[in-house]
């Protein structure tokens, strides 16, 4: 049972670092010092996708799912929601490398965002 609950805990921080490596350079307009935590996150996300290499989280995933007796996902909200998100049926390396890319794109995105805001904010300040 505490097995179970581990592997669901690891497909829960699986799934909110991939959403923070996508979104959180916009924490950086809440916490300027989220840059250095977010780039290095982004940055990992890019080359896991580019080289299609497997996070860590998943075999220590697995490798709890098999403590637990190979259950698998037999059902519950962990199972049926999220592990589809983080784990889309066809993942083929092409579709990484397509992930990886937006990721890149969205994270320029926002930190362009980011950049003129504040460049924004201080030419607002020197007024």
């Amino acid at each position: 049972m505490i097995y179970r609950m581990l592997a669901d805990l690891v497909v829960i921080l699986h799934l909110v670092f991939i959403v923070f490596a996508l979104l959180g350079g916009l924490l950086v307009l809440w916490r300027g010092y989220m840059l250095f935590v977010h780039v290095p996150a982004a940055l990992w996300v890019a080359v896991i996708s580019f080289k299609g290499w497997i996070c860590p989280l998943t075999p220590l995933e697995n490798q709890l799912r098999h403590a637990a007796g190979g259950e698998g996902y037999p059902g519950g909200f962990v199972e049926h929601y999220i592990i589809p998100i983080i784990y889309p049926a066809g993942l083929s390396f092409d579709v990484q490398v397509l992930l990886g890319i937006t990721a890149l794109g969205v994270n320029i995105a926002i930190y362009a965002f980011v950049y003129y805001w504040y460049k924004f904010k201080q030419e607002r300040w020197r007024e």
